[in-house]
């Protein structure tokens, strides 16, 4: 299990400062972030990056820095949080490939570390016996003693 803690630490502490880097240049500069043209944006509901900047700085950001704090603690309902923050990372990719229309390499990259957070939160979840791997575990051990 301490290989898991230290996984889904360094991975929400590699997305969160990351997020907050590029939230915090959306923020600070949100006509040509980072050099990144608005021509992009063409198909999205936003005319500047301002406020996909403050979402991106903000939930993807801390989200993941704070998680990666409490995972330091081990905290009873960390795979809840690791989890929402994993599952809010690959949301955030895909509705971001779709208003961008086009897909990326760190599209793919982060949208898979979504996944693998996902994945590592719920081995945390079955590790704690939270729900509802508490329940898939009581499912199965009935179904194993019918057999």
């Amino acid at each position: 299990m301490k290989l898991i803690y230290k996984l889904s630490f360094g991975l929400h502490l590699f997305v969160g400062i990351g997020a907050m880097a590029g939230g915090l240049a959306a923020i600070t500069s949100p006509l040509e972030p980072l050099g990144m043209p608005l021509e992009p944006l063409k198909n999205s509901p936003f005319t500047n990056y301002l406020i996909p900047g403050i979402i991106l700085f903000t939930v993807i950001g801390l989200g993941n820095v704070i998680s990666a704090l409490t995972l330091c603690y081990k905290a009873k309902y960390q795979g809840y949080i690791s989890g929402t923050l994993g599952g809010a990372l690959v949301i955030w990719i895909i509705v971001q490939c779709m208003m961008l229309r086009a897909v990326a390499f760190l599209h793919v990259l982060f949208f898979i570390i979504g996944v693998i957070q996902g994945l590592l939160a719920i081995t945390i979840l079955f590790h704690k016996s939270l729900f509802p791997t508490n329940i898939v575990m009581k499912l199965y051990k009935e179904m194993k003693k019918e057999v």
